[in-house]
């Protein structure tokens, strides 16, 4: 390995990381495609796929961090202090919001009274009871964290690419998949 290339994650921690953010970029982007339609059988058929990926993303989130808590990431790269806290802190609310906003959204679903039936086969049991009061408390909430993380991730790949291009650090490749 050159000095000057910083160790890499593992591939198990690199699949996790971009599967993950395939996901959640999809998840977003049907999300905010879906809330503008009209009620039809193509927005229920989005909400589903919706609801299948906010599960896959909470499998992918508890297989990541599973992972994270039992093997030990590569060394930080040099930077400031303040860069190093802001990253870190940037990291735990990711993962927070990572299930956060999930398991907010599984609970409006379930408190509105509409079951997540995974791929239409596997039933999940609800979060919380059926009531519309309560779904109609919960719902916000759903989008709110979804904006946040959403914010989060912009901020964590303007950070890379500020490492990329400007810092010049090799930050970016610790995480980028390996070429064949």
């Amino acid at each position: 390995m050159h000095a000057t290339t910083p160790p890499r994650y593992s591939n198990t921690a690199i699949a996790l990381h971009w599967g993950l953010a395939l996901a959640l970029l999809g998840s977003f982007g049907v999300g905010l495609y879906m809330a503008e339609l009209p009620v039809s059988p193509s927005r229920v058929k989005l909400y589903n796929w919706h609801k299948w990926a906010g599960i896959t993303i909470l499998t992918l989130s508890a297989l990541r961090l599973l992972w994270r808590l039992t093997h030990r990431p590569p060394p930080d790269v040099p930077m400031p202090a303040w860069q190093r806290l802001a990253a870190h802190t940037t990291h735990h609310l990711l993962y927070v919001l990572f299930f956060a906003v999930p398991l907010v959204g599984w609970a409006y679903s379930s408190a509105a009274g509409f079951p997540v039936v995974v791929f239409g086969v596997l039933p999940l049991p609800d979060w919380v009871p059926a009531d519309k009061v309560l779904a109609e408390t919960i719902k916000p909430w759903h989008g709110r964290l979804a904006w946040a993380m959403a914010s989060l991730v912009l901020m964590h790949i303007a950070a890379a690419l500020k490492h990329q291009l400007v810092d010049r650090d090799g930050l970016l490749s610790r995480m980028w998949p390996s070429r064949l």
